[in-house]
């Protein structure tokens, strides 16, 4: 658990916009995780399959809210917490304002595109990772990834264009 609690917390925050919610789904799959184990098929990888009941499990948490709130500006805060006086207060708040953006903008994708971008990244999963971890073909992530970053290009300068 503890070598992936970090990735299962950051692939439920993707899903749930909600740092509560996150850490909650991140629990409870791992409580699934761990009553499955026996259903877990030797050889596999261990990190895609995690990270499907990760987000089911957070799936699951949103559609029970029933509400869609804007991802929070705490991945902002955690990073800045962990690398105080790093940067100059300037850039920091620079940096900050754009990853609220580039959070806002993928908010406003399909599940589908946020979930590609997400596994490939903000959670580094390779290729082969987010197909398992998607249930479709390396072919399908590649070009879904592609698209989606398609539209969130589209979403980020049609932003600046106003």
């Amino acid at each position: 658990m503890r070598g992936h609690e970090t990735l299962a917390f950051r692939a439920a925050f993707v899903i749930t916009g909600d740092a509560m919610e996150a850490e909650d789904a991140a629990q409870e799959a791992f409580v699934k995780a761990y009553r499955s184990l026996k259903r877990f098929r030797t050889g596999a990888p261990f990190r895609p399959w995690l990270m499907t009941i990760v987000a089911n499990e957070a799936r699951n948490r949103r559609k029970a809210a029933g509400r869609r709130k804007n991802l929070e500006l705490k991945v902002a805060e955690e990073a800045a917490a962990a690398y105080p006086g790093s940067r100059e207060p300037e850039a920091s708040v620079v940096a900050a304002e754009r990853r609220a953006e580039l959070l806002r903008a993928l908010e406003g994708l399909r599940e589908e595109d946020r979930r590609a971008i997400a596994c490939r990244y903000l959670l580094g999963l390779s290729e082969t990772e987010t197909a398992a971890a998607l249930g479709c073909a390396r072919g399908t992530v590649k070009s879904r990834t592609s698209r989606a970053l398609g539209r969130l290009r589209e979403r980020m300068t049609g932003d600046d264009a106003g």
